[in-house]
């Protein structure tokens, strides 16, 4: 018998038994149903035998980090764990020294795992958020030493400036004279994806036109996110292996759109290798360009890095501003406080205006401890263990810390968790100025922590303030809704979305200009 066939029987043997004793479930299920009365508190999702939570899982995939993040409030420890179908574990945790133990105590048994590794595989390959152990050490190591160059943070000052100013301050200008509305998430988006793409490949996509041009490998990129994440959404995860061995439905998708966007990946890499070779010298600074005049000349490998920056700065940028816009706006004392502060910054360099910017930077923190980019990550236990609060971890369990729900602890963030208060990052120094106080990266792990912590993240809050300065100073933002009690919602795909974009208005600041 075939390897393939033989995979193809071990696929379906699961969801074949799954499928038998579901009707003999669901009779028992609704018998006990019926003689209790339904309870309208809050409490934890029920299991069965067999399918666990399933049924609770299914009908909270739509909001399900605000789901697990109302589970996580009624744990004493911030932590559970969830039964899946046929016996499948994941624990998920909001305690930071869950987090500690998880991300730096035991780093080495809690690797992305197997699990990871497989739903991503066909669209990141052996990049480095998709590798574990000496692949990833060699990945980490390259990469820390070309982020950590002063050449590589000018080049992305010039980059993020000269798109700031020639495509997205011209197209909000234009909104303001014509009075017409824009889709905030959109255009952010847009403007990341042009800033990495020349970060990362060199390369201008110009989605930023404005005339918002779809381009097919900006739509094959989020199509291969989106679904890539769905992998991790569905209720019983052999489903998207059985189709994705029949080449059916959501995986023939997923696989049209990876074909499309490492095509165009490899295109890329093999166009920035003639370059090279037809130069005396290295002028080029973008990250491709630097790997391979460092010796790492494989094009599959190369290929992957581009992939893995790009998603890594594509969507977590816009979707942290996104939020940040809306909570400003919720709260014009913090506007005003901003306002204050970019007009004493103005007449300072770029980067000397952006590090001096502490109460935007604080701005920022807070808007992403409540809306974080990602809202969850997960780490598969390669050993049996015990986290620090108790919580017994068995060896090939998922265990998930989530941000979002972090965010959300009154234990962690005090009595006050749910108000927008950039003051929390900040104290007055001896002269009354504010000086921005970090919080532990195992509490705030927005940009991960321990070993994996973000290469990018002073790349980020560059980025994100230099936005933020450059808008604010010329424009004012205001939602385009006639209703003053709406409130966007939160998605969580690999990064977060607000449902639906984010219409707005712009007018011009009658503050100050420059």
């Amino acid at each position: 018998m075939s390897t393939a066939i033989t995979m193809s029987i071990q696929l379906l043997t699961g969801t074949i038994i799954f499928f038998l004793t579901l009707p003999f479930l669901l009779l028992i299920i609704n018998k006990n149903s019926k003689s209790k009365k339904p309870s309208t508190s809050n409490v934890l999702p029920k299991r069965y035998p067999i399918i666990g939570s399933y049924f609770a899982v299914k009908s909270n995939l739509s909001n399900r980090v605000q789901w697990i993040t109302q589970i996580l409030h009624n744990c004493p420890t911030a932590t559970y764990t969830l039964h899946h179908v046929l016996g499948y574990h994941q624990i998920f945790t909001a305690n930071p020294e869950n987090v500690r133990h998880i991300l730096k105590t035991r780093f080495s048994n809690y690797p992305k795992g197997s699990f990871f590794t497989s739903v991503f595989f066909d669209f990141l390959g052996n990049d480095i958020f998709n590798v574990d152990g000496e692949s990833w050490k060699f990945e980490r190591q390259v990469s820390s030493h070309e982020f950590n160059t002063k050449s590589l943070r000018k080049f992305v000052e010039t980059v993020v400036d000269t798109e700031l100013h020639d495509r997205l301050i011209p197209m909000l200008s234009g909104a303001a004279s014509d009075k017409t509305v824009l889709d905030l998430q959109d255009v952010l988006q847009r403007f990341a994806f042009d800033n990495v793409c020349k970060i990362a490949f060199g390369h201008d996509p110009a989605c930023l036109l404005p005339s918002l041009p779809q381009t097919e490998f900006a739509d094959a990129f989020e199509v291969a996110a989106q679904l890539s994440s769905e992998r991790f959404r569905a209720p019983i995860l052999i489903f998207w292996k059985i189709k994705r061995f029949f080449n059916v439905g959501s995986e023939k998708c997923l696989k049209i759109a990876i074909s499309r966007v490492r095509d165009f990946a490899k295109k890329i890499v093999r166009e920035k290798k003639q370059e090279l070779a037809d130069k005396s010298s290295l002028e080029s600074v973008d990250l491709l360009s630097r790997f391979l005049n460092s010796g790492h000349s494989d094009g599959d490998f190369a290929t992957d890095i581009v992939i893995s920056f790009i998603l890594a700065g594509r969507d977590t940028t816009s979707a942290a501003l996104t939020w940040f816009f809306w909570l400003i706006y919720k709260h014009p004392e913090v506007e005003n406080e901003i306002l204050k502060e970019i007009k004493e910054k103005s007449d300072m360099p770029v980067y000397e205006e952006v590090k001096d910017m502490v109460y935007i930077h604080a701005s920022l923190c807070e808007s992403m401890r409540l809306y974080p980019p990602v809202p969850t990550d997960g780490k598969l236990a390669m050993e049996d263990d015990v986290l620090p609060d108790g919580t017994v971890v068995k060896k090939g369990t998922l265990v998930t810390y989530a941000p979002y729900a972090m965010g959300r602890m009154e234990k962690i963030w005090g009595s006050d968790w749910s108000m927008f208060k950039p003051e929390r990052w900040l104290e007055r120094d001896e002269a009354g100025k504010w000086r921005f106080v970090g919080r532990d990266p195992y509490t705030y792990p927005v940009f991960q922590a321990g070993p994996r912590i973000c290469l990018g993240k002073e790349m980020a809050f560059l980025q994100m303030k230099r936005v933020v300065a450059g808008i604010l100073r010329r424009f004012k933002v205001v939602p385009a809704t006639e209703d003053d009690g709406f409130q966007p919602v939160f998605l969580a795909y690999l990064t977060a979305k607000m449902k639906g974009g984010f219409p707005i208005k712009v007018e011009r600041s009658l503050r100050f200009m420059d």
